[in-house]
């Protein structure tokens, strides 16, 4: 299984997960290197927070928080992402050495970034969106959530291709959790060998969201050991969508993760090693 573990590093106030404790430049590079010596492949380096209900953070403060967290972690070799909406950002993320611009919104938020990115040489993720955060629920209307996703993302990848991003360097995500309610989520999680069938590389972020919270009761107010849970239903979510061929997981805990799919691949390995001689 070689689905890879992209660790994330919020530089926010207002985060839904860490609540700004890496907001600090220093903190922040000091949780990347700690996520990159957990086993973490790329490191997504995010300025604004995207929680549901949340409003946009200027790009110029946003570039402040993050630049030189992107800075600091691809001087030590880091293969670093970073998560931004806005073209400008994104230019500037890049000159500091990020790899990647993961924009959640698939190019839609800043008309933009698809030329800027376009001309930087770097990959790009293309997210399924249908609004901003403030009132993202208010767009979670599907008649069919995995024929819509897919339909909406094959767009953006013509648009990115208008733009002179051929399908190589981009990244689809289909945006859990991005207006689109409980079940909503898990019928486009099932949906994901479709995605993958589309062509370009997918990843998924799962990570500490509602709807698993949901599943699991988490939302009570007598919920128990909440984090920790979340992380747990984490990495089985990140080990099936392994199995359905993703190319990499967003998560905030990278050793659970690590761990559940290094368990899956071992799995996978014993099962590929004895079928030959199994009687049936």
């Amino acid at each position: 299984m070689s689905t890879l573990i992209m660790g994330v590093v919020n530089v926010t106030p207002d985060s839904f997960s860490d609540g700004g404790r890496f907001l600090d430049p220093a903190a922040a590079i000091a949780h990347g290197l700690r996520l990159r010596a957990a086993g973490a492949h790329l490191l997504d380096v995010g300025g604004e927070s995207t929680r549901p209900g949340s409003e946009r953070v200027d790009p110029a403060v946003e570039q402040e928080r993050v630049i030189p967290v992107v800075q600091a972690l691809a001087e030590v070799g880091a293969a670093v992402s970073v998560d931004t909406m806005n073209a400008s950002t994104a230019l500037a993320a890049v000159a500091a050495g990020a790899r990647i611009v993961n924009d959640v919104s698939g190019g839609l938020a800043d008309p933009d970034m698809l030329p800027a990115v376009a001309g930087t040489g770097a990959d790009l993720v293309l997210g399924h969106w249908r609004g901003p955060s403030a009132d993202m629920y208010a767009h979670a209307q599907y008649d069919d959530p995995v024929r819509d996703v897919l339909s909406e993302l094959a767009s953006r990848i013509e648009a990115a291709a208008v733009a002179g991003i051929p399908p190589a360097r981009l990244i689809t995500d289909p945006g859990i959790g991005f207006g689109k309610k409980g079940d909503q989520n898990w019928t486009v999680l099932r949906g994901l060998p479709r995605l993958v069938a589309l062509g370009p590389r997918v990843l998924v972020g799962t990570s500490r969201k509602r709807f698993l919270a949901e599943t699991l009761g988490l939302d009570q107010p007598d919920a128990q050991d909440v984090e920790t849970r979340r992380d747990l239903a984490t990495a089985v979510t990140s080990v099936l969508a392994a199995q359905a061929g993703v190319w990499a997981v967003r998560v905030h805990d990278v050793t659970a993760t690590r761990d559940a799919l290094r368990i899956a691949a071992k799995w996978e390995d014993e099962e590929r090693w004895t079928s030959p001689t199994r009687s049936h």
